[in-house]
């Protein structure tokens, strides 16, 4: 968590926090001492709420079944299935 605020100050200071939020961090409010919710970006929300990615199996079995109609474009049939956020680091 990149700050931690009460909830009277995020009622006081709530377009500072917005403004901070979207930066990129996120803030966690409490009340009486324990957290009860946290504000993050739209774009970390969507992140975390995206649709889960299929299987290699799955993928393989709608692929070969769609494949059959012979009315689908290839590339259209495989758009979701690959994974294009860029992959770890190596060192050589």
């Amino acid at each position: 968590m990149d700050r931690c605020c009460t909830m009277k100050q995020a009622t006081r200071r709530l377009r500072d926090i917005v403004s901070f939020v979207e930066n990129g961090h996120s803030v966690e409010l409490t009340r009486r001492g324990k957290p009860v919710a946290v504000l993050i970006s739209v774009e970390e929300y969507q992140s975390l709420h995206a649709p889960a990615k299929q299987d290699f199996w799955s993928a393989l079995q709608e692929f070969r079944s769609r494949r059959e109609d012979e009315t689908d474009d290839c590339a259209e049939l495989l758009s979701g299935v690959r994974d294009t956020s860029p992959g770890r680091k190596v060192s050589w």
